[in-house]
């Protein structure tokens, strides 16, 4: 009797600790969940609701207004190609640093990560004033070029102006997402490979390619995505006048011209679709990847 209610009172001493295992957790977690609710689903389930929403109810207006328009057409051509641009150029440029950081002694490499991770902080409207001083219609750089003949007819508040500024805030970005993915390359393996008769160019395309192609894709995303999102460097360049899918949403926000919050909201929705659809491809390809690097070592 004695060993069945010591069993008990240990059972009811049990019961308090685990339930304060697994509800403290919780509660640390909660501001968080709390933060993620208010600003990351609560908008999302606004700007759904809203991009179905019309001045005459319910419908998908918006949708067709914008799919039907050429300029709305326009600045999704306009932000699609701008950031594949920026992010494919970002990303090789980013790989090349990356590798070069790999192999660089500590000092060198503790300066180079605090220069990059510093340099990845200065974008926006301080990145936009910066390239207006240096390649504007009269800045310095671009006044001693032309002086140089060097170019003729270079615009940096065009489209290409704007994949500049852009490929100069990726390459930062694309640097830090790399650099630790370098690691999972052995330098033992370039030795190995040129023991078995393989060139650099073999040892690249066949050993340390496959082996950074999660890594690349992965980052490429991230590249493009952030691009496709920026606003702030875009506007304060351009003033707004270049027809940019984040613009677009800003001025029928704003009311520059006409205020329409609800196809504002149609446009992010199909922005975010095109995101989804980035984005799933690139988890086929990894998939896909993983599945021929398991068939090979089969």
């Amino acid at each position: 009797m004695m060993s069945a209610t010591t069993q008990t009172v240990r059972d009811q001493q049990r019961i308090p600790h685990a339930v304060r295992r697994h509800w403290l957790p919780a509660l640390v977690l909660l501001p968080f969940a709390l933060l993620m609710f208010l600003f990351q689903l609560a908008p999302l389930v606004w700007v759904l609701v809203g991009s179905f929403q019309t001045s005459e109810g319910w419908g998908i207006d918006n949708y067709q207004e914008i799919l039907s328009s050429p300029f709305y057409l326009q600045a999704f051509s306009n932000s699609l190609s701008i950031s594949g641009i920026a992010s494919l150029a970002g990303l090789i440029i980013g790989t090349l640093g990356a590798a070069a950081l790999r192999h660089s002694g500590e000092r060198i490499k503790r300066l180079l990560l605090a220069f990059v991770t510093m340099t990845s902080n200065f974008s926006g409207v301080p990145l936009a004033f910066a390239f207006i001083i240096i390649l504007g219609i009269n800045g310095a750089i671009t006044l001693l070029l032309k002086s140089w003949g060097w170019i003729d007819g270079f615009n940096l508040y065009s489209g290409a102006g704007l994949i500049l500024i852009y490929i100069y805030f990726q390459i930062p970005l694309a640097i830090l997402l790399l650099y630790p993915a370098f690691d999972a390359l052995q330098d033992e393996w370039p030795q190995a490979a040129a023991l078995l008769g393989a060139s650099k160019r073999q040892y690249v395309w066949h050993v340390a390619l496959p082996v950074l192609t999660p890594a690349l894709l992965g980052t490429l995303i991230i590249l493009f995505a952030n691009a496709v999102g920026a606003y702030a460097s875009a506007y304060a360049l351009t003033t707004g006048n270049f027809n940019l899918v984040t613009i677009r949403v800003a001025s029928l926000v704003s009311g520059d011209i006409f205020l329409e919050p609800n196809l504002a909201a149609a446009l992010a929705v199909i922005l975010l679709v095109l995101l989804g659809v980035v984005t799933a491809a690139n988890q086929w390809l990894l998939k896909k990847s993983y599945i021929n690097k398991g068939n090979k070592h089969a």
